[in-house]
């Protein structure tokens, strides 16, 4: 078995280093090696934890699939690995093949005020006082997730532009959509919700984060501001 002679992670450079990286530069910087290092936090006397994963990858010509296949067992025979080490490999591996079992899930797209209207049902259908949801879109017009904003009684409920807008941005939403619903069946929008509109709409320009409708929600119906024109 091959050994090296190499500078210890923790005497590396502090950017150059899997953990440092992976938070300075994104998990998608680091290489096979670098992640199983992390994995297996520290090498030998003779190695360091990098090397030692790139040791066991140049043993399955670099293929993943190939060391997925290796037991806990086989993972020992590596000088440096033990059972502890073996088995935080083999479990995060297990984790990566069953991710691939299961099919990611088609998001909704968003086309019409229609769709958001049928998006809507399972949360607004029959209820008795009033929600308001922020619909949060990628580029795709794609829906992210729909997010409570606030709830409140029979005829308002009281919405805070920062609490719509700090959502969107941590999910980072190209796009929103407000829905609330009115319990009492009424499509009209009232002078309150056409002053919310207003100002969110505004506050979204701002942020380059566009407010593109505001849906009204009813059991028998909807009301759209962006088909009546009033965004």
């Amino acid at each position: 078995m091959d050994h090296f002679s190499s500078i210890p992670i923790s005497h590396l450079a502090e950017e150059d280093r899997p953990r440092e990286k992976l938070l300075l530069k994104g998990k998608s910087s680091l290489t096979d090696a670098e992640l199983i290092a992390i994995l297996i936090g520290s090498g030998t006397r003779s190695m360091s934890a990098v090397d030692l994963s790139k040791h066991i990858l140049r043993s399955v010509n670099n293929d993943l699939s190939v060391l997925a296949r290796l037991t806990v067992k086989d993972l020992q025979k590596f000088k440096g690995i033990g059972e502890a080490k073996a088995i935080a490999i083999v479990s995060a591996l297990e984790l990566g093949r069953r991710r691939k079992e299961h099919d990611p899930q088609k998001k909704n797209k968003i086309q019409s005020s229609g769709d958001v209207y049928h998006l809507m049902k399972a949360e607004l259908m029959d209820e008795t006082v009033e929600y308001f949801y922020a619909v949060l879109l990628n580029r795709q017009n794609q829906v992210i997730r729909k997010q409570l904003i606030s709830q409140g009684g029979s005829s308002a409920t009281v919405v805070d532009p920062k609490v719509v807008f700090k959502q969107a941005m941590d999910h980072f939403a190209s796009a929103v959509i407000l829905v609330h619903n009115h319990p009492s069946g009424q499509l009209k929008p009232s002078e309150q919700d056409l002053r919310l509109t207003r100002r969110l709409v505004e506050a979204g320009k701002s942020l380059e984060l566009p407010v593109i409708d505001h849906v009204i929600f009813t059991d028998v119906g909807y009301f759209s501001f962006s088909d009546e024109g009033l965004i």
